[in-house]
Formats: structure tokens, sequence, C-alpha cells
């Protein structure tokens, strides 16, 4: 299996559904290979794509592999997800994804802080950090990860459009 063989025939599946490929890698598993592809994009509202829009590439992305001659005649397994928050936030698109969301930040002298992206432009980045705005070029930053936060509320922004909905007339006898 080649890796530019692959990618080739990914990549224009992926752009159909409004998706870029982010990452590719193929891991020998006995004797399969388990092909892993990370997936991102800006999605409906510009903050990652959805769940359902991957599930639907992947199928795309399987059938387009299995009558392509990019993975030769060895078995394989596909795997297709998204960055998720343990990828390090590497490119302007990143930053941008994840506006208002916590970040560590590695700094090149060897600092690191903690702070919520506010702003994200082509060579910098605005975050606050307790309370103070504090603008970051790029170059400046050796490592991002953004911070899981498990008690965040979501604002009105960040709520999921397909959030399920509570019937209050439900029969409470029952």
């Amino acid at each position: 299996m080649r890796d530019a063989a692959i990618e080739a025939v990914v990549s224009p599946v992926l752009e159909s559904f409004g998706l870029e490929l982010d990452a590719l890698e193929v891991v020998p598993a006995g004797k399969r290979r388990v092909v892993r592809i990370v997936v991102d994009g800006d999605g409906p509202k510009g903050r990652g794509p959805l769940l359902d829009d991957i599930a639907s590439a992947s199928r795309a992305v399987s059938e387009a592999l299995d009558t392509s001659d990019a993975t030769g005649q060895a078995a394989y397994t596909l795997e297709v997800s998204s960055r998720g928050v343990g990828r390090p936030l590497t490119a302007p698109k990143h930053w941008r994804r994840n506006a208002t969301r916590l970040v560590r930040v590695d700094l090149l002298d060897g600092s690191q802080l903690t702070g919520r992206i506010t702003e994200a432009g082509e060579d910098a980045v605005e975050l606050d950090v307790d309370g103070a705005a504090r603008r970051l070029r790029y170059d400046e930053i050796t490592k991002a990860l953004v911070q899981v936060e498990l008690n965040r509320r979501q604002s009105d922004d960040d709520e999921d459009d397909d959030e399920l909905e509570i019937d209050d007339d439900e029969d409470e006898d029952s």
C-alpha cells in the first residue's frame, strides 16, 4: 500500500463532502493493514465537521478504496475520524475552528500558558489569559493543545442544533 496512491483516491472523495484530509497513516496489523484517516473541515458552523458528515464520507471513502488499486491486494481495515482534541493546533484554520476553547500553549522561550481563544488570524492568535488579552504569533508557539473542559457551560452559539428535545407533557404515571 502506498500512502500517495491512497491519498490520491481519498482526497477528492473527502472534498466532495466538504472535508479535508488532515492525516493519513497505514499501519501493519498482523496480515492486514489499518488505514487511518483523520479528517477536518469547517462544518456548518465553522467549528469542525459533524459526525454524520464524517460517517457518510467514510462509507464513500471505503467504496472508492475498494474499487481502486491504491491498496493493492492486501486486506485492510479502514478507520476514519475527526481531529479530536488530542491533535495539536498547527495551522490558523485549527485555531479558528477552536475559537472560544481553552488551550495550553508551549512557547519558544520554554514557558507555558493556558488561555481561551478569542480571535485567530492568519499570523497570530489572541488568547484570554486570566482576563487579560495576549496576542501570540504562531511562530512563537511550539505546541498547542485544546484542553478538555467537562463542566463548561455552552453558549447559544456552541449548542448543537440536533439537541435532544424532552416532551414535558409525557404521562407522569408510567
